[in-house]
This record gives C-alpha cells, sequence and structure tokens, in this order.
C-alpha cells in the first residue's frame, strides 16, 4: 500500500512561486549593477521526476518531525504536540536531513 504523499502540482507551484519571488529579488540587484552584465532572464522548472523526488522527501521529512516531536510529547506526559516540541526537536533533525 503506497503512503499518501504531497500533491506534486502543490509543491511546483510553491517552488515556482519562490523562484519567481528570487527573480525578481535578483533583477531588482541587477539593474543597480549596470550596463554590461550578461546575465540571462531564463524560467526554472523541475521535471516530473524531481518533482516526486521533492514530494517523497517532504513526506518523510515531515513524518519523521511529528514522530520525534510526539516523543518528546510523551516523554513530558502531554498528550498534544505543542510548538515547543517541534522547537526542540528541529536543530537535530536538520542536521540529520
Amino acid at each position: 500500500m503506497e503512503e499518501a504523499t504531497f500533491e506534486c502540482d502543490l509543491i511546483r507551484d510553491i517552488l515556482k512561486r519562490v523562484w519567481t519571488t528570487r527573480s525578481t529579488a535578483t533583477d531588482a540587484l541587477d539593474s543597480e549593477v549596470g550596463v554590461g552584465t550578461s546575465r540571462k532572464n531564463r524560467p526554472t522548472s523541475a521535471n516530473g521526476n524531481a518533482l516526486k523526488l521533492t514530494c517523497e522527501l517532504l513526506r518523510v521529512f515531515i513524518t519523521e518531525a511529528v514522530q520525534r516531536a510526539a516523543a518528546i510529547a510523551e516523554a513530558e506526559g502531554v498528550s498534544q504536540i505543542e510548538a515547543t516540541h517541534l522547537e526542540s526537536i528541529l536543530p537535530q533533525l536538520l542536521l540529520d536531513f
């Protein structure tokens, strides 16, 4: 049975928005540099396999974060995960990924 994952269209849209925002910020900086720079303005995209891999990586990352935070919450005797639990596991989680 295949586990639920993120919709690739959603992830593509999020990445597209980030790329557009960065492109706009970079264009503003490039216009200050002046004439003579030869930076081409090409659209950024990702192929289907890269999007599937990104979706799976996000699924594994979030699942691991929830499991680690749940273990901390359980050790404290709390039945709900709170932001402080996520904050406590985040540094090691980022190092592990």
